[in-house]
């Protein structure tokens, strides 16, 4: 592997003046400049990153800690995160919390000492002292999709009362009057606010939402799977059930079908966090999406933007209602597609 003396020697220059065109300095004439360049393309240089990073005091490097790599939305999350970054220049290092707060820390931890410049993170859970310790030293973390409350750390995320509103109105008007949900655990915000959404929309409608119609889950296929059963089991069970995410909505399914019955004709099914898988199920699952590419790429850049003295800002998007045939809607009518992710290259 050529060094920046073989660089230096092939190039006819010194090792100062490689370094300073491969750190992009400005006293460097065009003409030098030319020579090492040329070199570096012969010799097929590349240089240590490592070693860089000592010399810069920066990695290039963006760590993300996600809640489930299992679950498609945080994939597709992931995706997103890692092409606008590798657009912008920095490689991303991914770590899998699978919604467990003490594993959420170890990722940030290990992700600190390995001196990321800088952090997104999707939080398990409402509270981290580790989290909380590293923005105060003025680690630049930008929230995605989950944060934490009090924390002076930009917000990147999908706001989905409208769309939750939207859905208590289409099955409302597809004259459902008992609802019951799923939801995410209490400790996440995304966990508590798709439950108060919801409750709000259906008191929008003269709706009850019974203790008994509220089960919760922890976004987890397994406990989608549990709290069914439990509506099913109930003297008067719901005529919908609202997941609150798209593993939870897969387990709900796996419970109707365990009973022989049929989604819509015995009960219908809604999720939050629309997947591609649901277009492919029978009947095609009423979701809703959110603008999850748009997400990733927006997180990338305000995290940048601290990292580079910018001043960053939270990102607020919305959420949509994609409208299929699991809550009894007309056969006669196509389902709505799954959006395509959308690309950036820029």
């Amino acid at each position: 592997m050529a060094s920046i003396k073989d660089v230096a020697a092939e190039a006819g220059v010194s090792v100062a003046t490689v370094s300073r065109v491969l750190n992009d300095h400005p006293s460097v004439s065009p003409a030098a400049r030319a020579q090492v360049l040329a070199a570096v393309e012969t010799l097929g240089y590349r240089p240590n990153a490592v070693a860089r990073s000592l010399r810069t005091d920066q990695t290039r490097t963006l760590g993300l800690v996600i809640s489930d790599v299992l679950n498609p939305y945080f994939t597709e999350l992931a995706r997103s995160v890692e092409e606008e970054a590798r657009a912008l220049g920095y490689s991303v290092i991914i770590g899998n919390a699978d919604e467990r707060p003490e594993l959420q820390d170890h990722h940030v931890r290990t992700l600190l000492d390995r001196r990321i410049d800088g952090l997104l993170v999707s939080p398990t859970d409402g509270g981290s002292p580790l989290m909380l310790d590293a923005a105060r030293a003025g680690t630049p973390m930008v929230f995605v999709d989950r944060w934490i409350p009090g924390m002076d750390v930009p917000v990147v995320r999908a706001d989905g009362r409208t769309a939750v509103r939207d859905l208590v109105a289409h099955l409302h008007a597809l004259g459902h009057r008992r609802l019951a949900i799923i939801a995410g655990p209490a400790a996440t915000t995304t966990g508590s606010e798709r439950v108060a959404a919801f409750r709000e929309a259906l008191q929008e409608y003269g709706l009850p939402l019974p203790d008994a119609y509220i089960g919760q889950g922890d976004f987890q296929a397994a406990s989608g799977r549990r709290v069914t059963e439990e509506f099913l089991d109930l003297p008067e069970p719901p005529e919908v059930v609202f997941a609150a995410d798209n593993l939870m909505a897969l387990g709900a399914l796996d419970a109707i079908r365990a009973r022989g019955m049929r989604v819509p004709d015995d009960i219908a099914l809604a999720a939050f966090d629309d997947i591609a898988w649901f277009v492919h199920t029978d009947p095609p699952i009423t979701a809703i999406a959110q603008p999850t590419p748009e997400l990733g790429r927006a997180a990338v850049r305000a995290l940048v933007d601290r990292i580079e003295g910018r001043p960053p800002q939270s990102v607020t998007l919305p959420a949509r209602l994609v409208v299929r045939r699991s809550c009894g809607e007309s056969r006669g009518e196509p389902p709505y597609p799954h959006p395509s992710p959308q690309r950036s290259n820029t």
